[in-house]
């Protein structure tokens, strides 16, 4: 299966998750997949790359004052 950028970004970001978030996000998705079964998806409101790379840049600060937090 061929993704789209806009698609393959949103994976990449899935996989960079904590693994209960993880598991929390794959729940979420398969809830609302259950819901509207056939239902299209809207992506004009998907991310932009500047909004993927600013989540990023905020995921790893987080992560990085988590772990100088766990290390004192």
């Amino acid at each position: 299966m061929e993704l789209s950028p806009g698609e393959e970004a949103l994976l990449e970001s899935f996989r960079s998750l904590p693994p209960g978030a993880a598991i929390e996000l794959s729940e979420l998705v398969r809830r609302l997949a259950n819901r509207a079964p056939r239902a299209p998806i809207d992506w004009s409101d998907s991310w932009s790359d500047a909004d993927l790379q600013e989540f990023t840049a905020a995921t790893l600060r987080r992560l990085e004052s988590d772990e100088q937090e766990e290390s004192r």
